[in-house]
This record gives structure tokens, sequence and C-alpha cells, in this order.
């Protein structure tokens, strides 16, 4: 078969906007050219935008997507420091819906293959009308690029991606059973296929749904303790006011008496100089306490009505601190109330809602394969996920931990004298069960020496 007649796969990116609809489309090379600043988008400036990585076959069907972030500057020039590895980000990325080519590969921050890139990943919209892997799958059929186009292959491959046709049209007449029983086996296999993507793709739309969950409810915890803040520093404020008003009070009604005593004093002192006055003459003497008590009268009343005035004026302000306490401290109990509120939203009850309306929570661990995970034991499953798996496969969790050292990499781990390790490849063992450490991980050489040892 020669290199012509294998089908070409297209790799093109196409930018989404904020409304959620694809404002850009162009293929890879033109992309690497606006990374390497050799054109710019003016239109794209001081914005993050949502890019999509795609891969298009002959058919103009989507094989691979990775959906990507990245920002531009003020002059619409791409981040220089971007460096994600899209192509290998696609090779390696695990299996999503299909589009109508089969099972995608798809990488996104719920799927990503290479964990450190992982926040420079966002999650498509999986919703009904909001579907960013449908908009995808349209922009590429209305093949805005140019690309060219297998029409024999789509042709031919029509009903297939429409899955109405029936099984006669799908396979050739067959009058024997074999023929029959294998037509029913591939439908079989079909349609656990199209059942398991089914079921990975809700995965992915309950992971991304609690995601953004858990990104709202931080939003108004955070916004709760500003507001909360805010107000207890208010709070403050007014106590020190109030504080001040009290002292400034004290300070007066100490300066009332010091007055009223100084007034006293005064008084006494007429009172010994009237008394004086009284020898040198009766008619002196009437006049002088006239004249002391009128003084006195109109000092002590001017003194009193002014220092009724303050203390009336005090008594205002601190009524009107008081009510602003008040207010306050009802403000602080209706915000503690909806931070409660908030809080028992939690994400239990969310899974305890999600397992009432039938959802299965559904993990896969080697070894131990698909396990599903009743609501009751989803808090241990976070706890110790692998002590979970060890428990399934009836092993200890230190057993599970060697035997998927081994699983992952079957190499000999006997040391060698110099100080490293054998790594001559041996059979893997696929049960956790019969994996016995110290003969399981090592190759035959060691085994064997391992044995003249314990006999010697």
């Amino acid at each position: 078969m020669s290199m012509q007649n294998k089908p070409q796969i297209v790799e093109a990116v196409m930018f989404f906007n904020e409304r959620g609809g694809i404002c850009k489309e162009m293929l890879f090379p033109e992309f690497e050219a606006l990374l390497d600043g050799v054109v710019g988008m003016p239109e794209f400036a001081d914005q993050q935008m949502r890019v999509a990585f795609v891969m298009i076959n002959p058919r103009l069907m989507i094989r691979a997507a990775v959906f990507f972030y990245l920002d531009f500057d003020e002059k619409g020039a791409p981040d220089k420091g971007w460096n994600i590895p899209l192509q290998h980000l696609a090779e390696r990325a695990g299996r999503g819906p299909d589009l109508g080519a089969g099972p995608i590969r798809l990488a996104c921050r719920s799927q990503c293959p290479v964990s450190w890139h992982q926040m420079h990943l966002w999650d498509p919209s999986l919703a009904p009308g909001k579907n960013d892997l449908v908009l995808l799958r349209d922009a590429a059929k209305r093949n805005k690029l140019g690309l060219l186009v297998e029409e024999e292959s789509v042709q031919a491959l029509a009903p297939e991606r429409l899955q109405m046709a029936s099984d006669d049209k799908w396979y050739a007449p067959d009058p024997s059973k074999e023929g029959a029983t294998r037509g029913a086996e591939k439908m079989d296999h079909e349609h656990r296929l199209k059942t398991a993507q089914l079921i990975k793709q809700q995965r992915l739309r309950i992971s991304s749904l609690s995601q953004q969950h858990e990104e709202e409810l931080a939003k108004y915890k955070l916004a709760n303790e500003e507001r909360n803040n805010s107000l207890q520093a208010q709070m403050r404020g007014l106590q020190q006011a109030l504080r001040q008003q009290e002292e400034l009070n004290a300070n007066l009604k100490t300066q009332l008496v010091e007055r009223a005593a100084s007034l006293q004093a005064s008084r006494e002192e007429m009172t010994q100089q009237l008394r004086q006055l009284e020898q040198h003459g009766r008619s002196e003497s009437d006049v002088l306490r006239m004249q002391f008590e009128n003084e006195m009268q109109a000092k002590i009343a001017s003194a009193v009505v002014e220092y009724k005035e303050q203390v009336v004026l005090r008594d205002v302000e601190l009524a009107y601190r008081n009510e602003q306490e008040a207010q306050s401290q009802q403000e602080i109990a209706r915000l503690k109330r909806e931070c409660d509120e908030l809080a028992s939203q939690s994400g239990e009850q969310i899974l305890e809602r999600l397992s009432r309306l039938g959802v299965v929570f559904v993990v896969y661990h080697p070894g131990a394969g698909h396990l599903t995970i009743p609501l009751q034991d989803i808090a241990s499953y976070q706890d110790n996920s692998m002590a979970y798996a060890a428990a399934k496969c009836f092993v200890s969790e230190e057993q599970y931990r060697h035997w998927l050292a081994h699983f992952q990499q079957p190499t000999c781990e006997a040391s060698l004298t110099s100080g490293g390790r054998c790594a001559i490849p041996i059979d893997r063992v696929d049960t956790p069960s019969r994996f016995i450490l110290g003969e399981s991980n090592c190759c035959a050489r060691h085994k064997a020496s391992s044995r003249l040892r314990t006999v010697g």
C-alpha cells in the first residue's frame, strides 16, 4: 500500500468567543506562525482565549481534540512562554465521545495525560444546546479551511454515520447461521462501545459541573468573608467612637463637678466678705448682698444651661451610635445565616442528590477493574483510594502498591553488587493476589540465588 493511498489527517486550531461560538479557524502551520510572531491577532488583544486543537480526517470528521487556553497581550501577540505540546497530548489522550468516526481522543482539564499541563486546559461544555464538541464537529463539516475530502469514503460510510441502517443493509446477506452470529456479535460490541462512550461523557460532565460548583462556592465564601470583615471593621470603629464619647462625657461631668465646687468656694468667699462688710454698715451690706446674689444666680444659670445642652447633645449621639450598632449586629447575623446556608449546600448533598437520581460512581483501578462505589463508601474512598482498591482485590495496601509498581514496569527489582538494579524484563503478574514479593518481581536467576541464600 503506497503512501498516497493512506488517508491524511489534517491538524487545525479553532478559537471560541465569549458567547460560546467558534470565531476563528486556522490550520496548524498558521497557528505556529502566530506563535512565532510572524502574524498577530489584534482582535484578541489583552484577552485569554479558549482554543481547541483538532485532528480532522479526509471525511471531515474529528479524531482528536485538545482544549487549552492562550493569552494575548495588549498588541494581540500570543504569550511567548506558551509551550503546550498539543500533538503529544492528542496522541496520549483518553477516549472521548463519538463524533461520527468512532471515539475521539480527548484532552481537557478533567482528562489530561500530562498532569503539569492540566492548569492550562479547560473542560468543554456538554450541555444540550451548548455542546462545544458539537460546535467543533459542525465547524469541521462546514470545511471553511478548504480541506480535501474523500467523496467515496463519505458516501460509503454515510449509513453507518447515521446509525439508522438495519442489519440487512450493514452486512452482506449470509444464509448461514455463522454469518448471522457474527453480525449479532458485532452489533452487540458496537452497542457496548456506544454505552461506554455515553457513560464516559456523563462522567466528564459531572466532573465539570462539580468543579464549577466548587469555584462558585469559593467565590461566595470569599465575598461573604470580605463583607463580614468590612462590617467587623465598621463595628469596631463605632465602638471606638462610642468609647471616646463616653470618655468625653465623663470629662464633662468631672468639669461640671469641679466648676460647681469652684462656685461653692467662691460663694463661701463672698459670704465671708459680706460678713466683714456688715461691720461697716447695714446699707452697704444689703447692696453687696444683692449684687452678689444676682451675679451668682446669673453665673450658675448660665453654666447649668451650657452643660445641659452639652449633655443633651451627647445623649443624642449615644442613641444614634447604639442604633447603628444594633443594625450592624442584625446585618452580621443575616450574613452568618447566608454563610451557613451556602455551607450546607456541600458536595455531599450534591452526591446524595445524584445518587437518588440513579447516577452510579465508577472508578478504574489496575487489578480491580471498574469499581462501582456506593454513596456510603465515597468518604472512605476519598481518604485512601489505594487502600479501597486493595481491599477489593483481597490483598493488603502494601502488597497492592508493590504489585502496582511491578504491573506498571515488569522488570527485575533485585539489587546488584554494583549498587544498581537488575532491571531485566520479566513476565507480568496480572492479579494482585498472585503477586509474591521477592518472587514475582525477580528474574529466574535472582529467584534461584535468593533460594540458595535461604538454604545456606
